[in-house]
């Protein structure tokens, strides 16, 4: 990879390649071609979001490589989905890991950078949401974004949520992570105008479904401004806020 960007720019250089064509390749810069896994460092230059890597079907072989790969090229990195089995196997050859237990997110052992001005919130309804929730927050932070959590706010009670009113609206984004009926992102945005990301959970007695009902709840909300993710997918919650808050972001430079 580095040598094909040094043949790019001693071309530039010499006047073999112009400077829109210099930065058209940078944005499109080719993927890292091994054999099985192909990863694509320069994602954050097309999306303004790195590579976010899947890690629940993989091994520990490929996660090695993998994170090998990262450090060559000094990118940002986070692997979802990681059983702490793994991560103390690959925590033998990258001491500067850092496992995320609640959230099973390994991430490098540093501070995130808020690089985004708009903030972003996390509510979770119950305790038993808290896994998909922490997904969520993590993820949020790891992708530059100043980032709020309450948990246990659901509808049940709904003086927990109440509580919270004067402040959603401070928000660019509120992640609203449910199960059971999934009731919380309709309360929620009936109190602000803030958008909503709801994430159905599979938490929930046996007609839920596994998180389908709560999915369905969500999709059929007649509340307005609320988008929907997939059931337990924390993690796409909080890369659609991401997109949205540098939109926000951008606004008030």
């Amino acid at each position: 990879m580095k040598e094909i960007i040094r043949r790019k720019i001693k071309a530039l250089k010499v006047g073999n390649l112009s400077e829109k064509d210099f930065l058209l390749f940078l944005e499109n810069l080719p993927f890292s071609n091994d054999t099985h896994i192909k990863l694509d460092f320069h994602r954050r230059l097309r999306r303004g979001i790195p590579e976010v890597i899947f890690g629940q079907s993989k091994s520990v072989e490929q996660l090695r490589h993998i994170i090998k790969k990262f450090a060559e090229v000094g990118e940002d990195m986070l692997i979802t989905r990681v059983d702490e089995e793994r991560f103390h196997k690959l925590k033998n050859d990258f001491p500067n890991l850092h496992f995320h237990a609640a959230a099973r997110i390994i991430t490098l052992n540093r501070e995130p950078k808020a690089v985004n001005k708009g903030k972003i919130l996390v509510l979770s309804a119950g305790a038993s949401d808290e896994r998909v929730a922490e997904e969520a927050f993590v993820t949020s932070k790891y992708l530059g974004n100043r980032t709020d959590k309450e948990y246990d706010v659901g509808v049940a009670c709904l003086a927990r949520i109440l509580s919270l009113q004067k402040k959603l609206s401070s928000y660019s984004v509120i992640i609203a992570v449910a199960g059971m009926e999934g009731a919380l992102p309709s309360v929620v945005a009936g109190l602000t105008s803030t958008p909503i990301i709801a994430v159905p959970t599979s938490v929930g007695y046996g007609s839920s479904f596994n998180g389908v009902a709560a999915l369905l709840s969500m999709l059929n909300s007649c509340a307005g401004g609320i988008s929907v993710v997939n059931i337990d997918n924390g993690f796409g919650a909080a890369y659609q806020a991401t997109l949205i808050n540098q939109k926000f972001s951008r606004s008030f430079r």
